[in-house]
């Protein structure tokens, strides 16, 4: 993977780059919309290529891996065939997914043992068939094995969790050196920086990933439920440690708000299920702010959802309609509101971009930040 940085903010640490992949090119920052099982929720492929403009999306090696198991994806010659996705593709390693699962799930030094959560049934993730797993999917940007730790947690459990992380770390970079990917392309693994919201641990942790020199770094342990400003803290100091020739990918992250503070943090990529979980309970970003359309005001309200025009979808519908669907529990209510949402969120990072390469973002930051945040 060639990443290569292409603008900076003058006043801030926000920046723009292109990652070149063998499924095509990413520009950064980028937000990727989350198709954990190989769907974004209620989008079709057509419109996340043509109305979202997506250059990558996110899937999950937990979820796929179980559903629908790696026989049928490998049949189909991988996640980008079986689901028709030519561009760019990221799977997370499972990790959190796993370690979610608290009351199913036992960690071993080998790694760490769980039951599905559709049948009950045991399975074992190790860092080694991680990898494997991941080199089945095919996707260009793969994930290392990591224990996300809770918040909030003890500083004790976080250097342990910590440590084994990087342990399991060495052994799946070592899989992943020896072995090749599957159909032709490229795979590139990322590591992923732990420690809590210990400043000491992300320092620590920031230097031995760095020492790996990968293609790309994660940053993940975070918007697990820590105050924004602690997590804006951990990142400022995670991003000061790993080296600005390769993406910066902070994982799970997060409102509109978080984005754009963390891009002035020099981030590059985001990933996060909130566009499409909120639409669905009726919640939708604008830059005026945040609306809850199951709100009775919104009623008789027949201007469009978007009058700024930011996203196309929120200029197709009336307030008052798309309450009407939400409300009566129509499905093209979730799925308009979660159109307009990821478009809300494509369009402010294609905003961003611009405001970097002119050298203005920090002051463009600023002055919409108030609209993200507000509630309508």
């Amino acid at each position: 993977m060639f990443f290569k940085v292409t603008g900076r903010d003058r006043t801030s640490g926000a920046r723009t780059g292109m990652i070149a992949t063998d499924s095509g090119t990413i520009r950064t920052p980028v937000f990727m919309p989350v198709g954990t099982a190989g769907s974004v929720k209620g989008i079709s492929r057509h419109e996340l290529e043509s109305r979202i403009r997506a250059d990558i999306i996110l899937a999950n090696t937990y979820h796929l891996y179980l559903r629908p198991g790696m026989e049928t994806i490998s049949g189909a010659g991988g996640l980008h065939k079986f689901i028709g996705w030519e561009r760019p593709l990221l799977t997370d390693s499972g990790g959190y997914q796993v370690f979610s699962l608290s009351e199913n799930r036992k960690l071993k030094e080998e790694g760490a043992v769980f039951k599905s959560h559709i049948d009950g049934s045991t399975h074992i993730f190790t860092p080694e068939n991680v990898i494997d797993i991941q080199r089945t999917i095919g996707a260009d940007i793969i994930m290392a094995f990591d224990e996300c730790t809770p918040w909030p947690c003890e500083y004790k459990y976080a250097l342990h969790s910590m440590d084994l992380t990087h342990r399991w770390l060495k052994r799946g970079w070592e899989r992943y050196r020896e072995t090749d990917p599957l159909y032709g392309k490229h795979q590139f693994l990322f590591p992923i920086v732990q420690g809590s919201v210990y400043k000491d641990l992300r320092i620590r942790s920031a230097e031995f990933i760095s020492s790996f020199e990968a293609a790309g770094n994660a940053i993940g342990g975070l918007s697990v439920g820590e105050p924004a400003e602690l997590m804006y803290e951990m990142v400022q100091e995670v991003n000061r440690i790993l080296p600005e020739s390769a993406p910066r990918y902070l994982m799970g992250v997060g409102t509109p708000a978080n984005l754009l503070e963390c891009i002035a943090l020099g981030t590059d990529m985001f990933d996060c299920v909130m566009p499409t979980r909120n639409g669905r309970n009726g919640n939708l970003f604008t830059l005026e702010g945040i609306i809850n359309i199951k709100n009775l005001k919104w009623k008789n309200d027949f201007s469009p959802v978007d009058p700024l025009g930011t996203t196309s979808t929120g200029t197709q519908y009336s307030r008052a309609y798309l309450r009407h669907l939400i409300v009566s529990g129509e499905m093209l209510g979730s799925v308009i509101a979660s159109m307009h949402n990821l478009e809300f969120y494509i369009w402010l990072m294609n905003r961003a971009r611009e405001e970097i390469e002119s050298g203005s973002f920090n002051t463009w930051k600023n002055s919409v930040m108030p609209g993200l945040i507000r509630k309508l």
